[in-house]
Parts: C-alpha cells; sequence; structure tokens
C-alpha cells in the first residue's frame, strides 16, 4: 500500500501546491495523509478548507498545537478523518482512527511531543502503547503522525514504535530532514516531512515580521507569504499490506513556480 505522507500545509500557498502535486500524480497513492494544522492563513483550519482538502483527495487530516487556533474547529472537530493530538487529555474530536481504502484497512494516530510544547499533555509513548492495541486488533498497518519540536523526542519514539508501527513520520518544525529509513523492526521513519507552502520565507510566514521580531524581541503577528515559488514537501511511504512493514520511504521535494500554479 502506498502512502502520501504531507507535512504542514502553510495556507493558500500550500493547498495550491497540495492540488498541484495530486493534479500531476492522480492514482498514484492508495491514501493520502496531510497536516492540515496551518491550512487556514496559516493557523489552524476551518470548515471551508477542510471541504476544500477533501475534494482534493485528502483521505485522512492530522494536526497538532494549532488545531484550535480557530474557533471553527469545533464545528468539524467530530469528523472521523480530522485528527488531533491523542494525547490531549480532555478534548473535543479524536486522536486515531481506522480507515479503508481499496479493500485495505489501516490505522492512524496523531500525537505530539511534550518537549518544549505542552508539559500539560499525557505522555506520548504510553498513549501510542495504548492506541496501538487497539488498533493492531484491527490491522496490522498503523501510521503515527508524531507533531513534536525536537529531533531527541522524534527519534526516541520512533525507535520506541519500532516493530510496532507501520511509519513514524515528524511534522511541526517545516524544515525537512535527509533522514528518511526503515528502521530494524520495519518501521518507516522521517525527523520532519518539512512544510509546503512558500519557500522563500520563514517556515511559511511573511520573512520581514520574523526578521523584526529577532530584531527587536518584540512580539509580531505573523502572516503566511503567499507571493514567490512554492516547495512541496511530502513523503512515499510503501506498507506490506500483510504484515504492516514498511519496505521503502522515498523523500519528495518540488519546486513549483507561481506560473505553474496558476494553470491550475
Amino acid at each position: 500500500m502506498r502512502f502520501l505522507l504531507v507535512g504542514d500545509i502553510i495556507g493558500k500557498p500550500g493547498r495550491k501546491a497540495l492540488r498541484y502535486f495530486l493534479a500531476s500524480y492522480p492514482s498514484s497513492f492508495d491514501a493520502v495523509i496531510v497536516n492540515v494544522e496551518n491550512s487556514a492563513g496559516g493557523f489552524g483550519i476551518t470548515r471551508k478548507v477542510y471541504e476544500e482538502l477533501k475534494k482534493l483527495g485528502v483521505d485522512v487530516l492530522t494536526s497538532g498545537n494549532h488545531i484550535w487556533d480557530k474557533k471553527e474547529v469545533l464545528e468539524i472537530i467530530d469528523e472521523p478523518d480530522l485528527l488531533r493530538p491523542a494525547n490531549y487529555p480532555k478534548a473535543p474530536g479524536k486522536g486515531y482512527g481506522l480507515y479503508e481504502k481499496r479493500g485495505v484497512m489501516f490505522g492512524v494516530i496523531n500525537l505530539m511531543g511534550r518537549v518544549f510544547l505542552d508539559c500539560q499533555l499525557e505522555n506520548p509513548f504510553l498513549t501510542f502503547d495504548n492506541l496501538y492495541d487497539q488498533l493492531s486488533r484491527h490491522t496490522p498497518i498503523v501510521l503515527v503522525d508524531f507533531h513534536a519540536e525536537t529531533t531527541s523526542e522524534k527519534w526516541a519514539f520512533g525507535i520506541y514504535a519500532d516493530g510496532r508501527a507501520s511509519v513514524v513520520y515528524g511534522t511541526h518544525t517545516h524544515v525537512p530532514t535527509a533522514d528518511q529509513i526503515i528502521l530494524p523492526g520495519g518501521t518507516g521513519y522521517v525527523t520532519d516531512i518539512g512544510m509546503t507552502g512558500c519557500w522563500y520565507s520563514v517556515i511559511g510566514m511573511k520573512h520581514q515580521q520574523a526578521i523584526q521580531r529577532f530584531l527587536t524581541g518584540m512580539p509580531q503577528r505573523y502572516e503566511v507569504e503567499e507571493k514567490g515559488d512554492v516547495v512541496f514537501n511530502a513523503v512515499i511511504a510503501e506498507v506490506e499490506e500483510t504484515k504492516g512493514r514498511c519496505v521503502k520511504m522515498e523523500r519528495v521535494q518540488l519546486y513549483i513556480s507561481q506560473e505553474e500554479l496558476r494553470e491550475l
């Protein structure tokens, strides 16, 4: 089974890049999983954006700490294909799910790290243990979006889940890492997929605002950069359907001009 795993979609430019990529490679993937916590104006998701992404062919929408930035999310958070991190103690919505494509069932778990993010979250390692036990009763294919700040926490989790999760992929830091690998137990791993949005920016936001904050130390209101070419970052993971082992991890990085996007 071939999965297209897309990291943080940053606003309209990121959504356009996803549309471009999926239109260029129709029917190339069995399932598409996208992190959408920055998909609406760079912060959160709305019903309109949710419906737009579903029409593009996104099967599962994962997220992270910005999932709550738009109050409107509470209207759609109970949709079974929209996940928030499972280790929020008592939050609306769900952080995992079972899905079926082309007659094959697979599970997705959304977790968030605690280092430099939110120490009030439940332990993501122990949360994984519980959810994996539930999902593995129905399918050997379980993928984990581990939304975390530090490489050490992501790597530690990848090794911890090796031999159980089919794929562990990191999101949140918006910068792709060149460490995609299949671990000894058969788990595909990458520390961070990277963002999809305008590349001449500071992690998808207007660089002038970020630089001003670094110069002055004063808070800044960040806005999505919408000018210039975009970058599409993703990972294609191939997973055995019977055993759930990952057999291939391929990193995708595609630069797309504004002219190409206008052709859609």
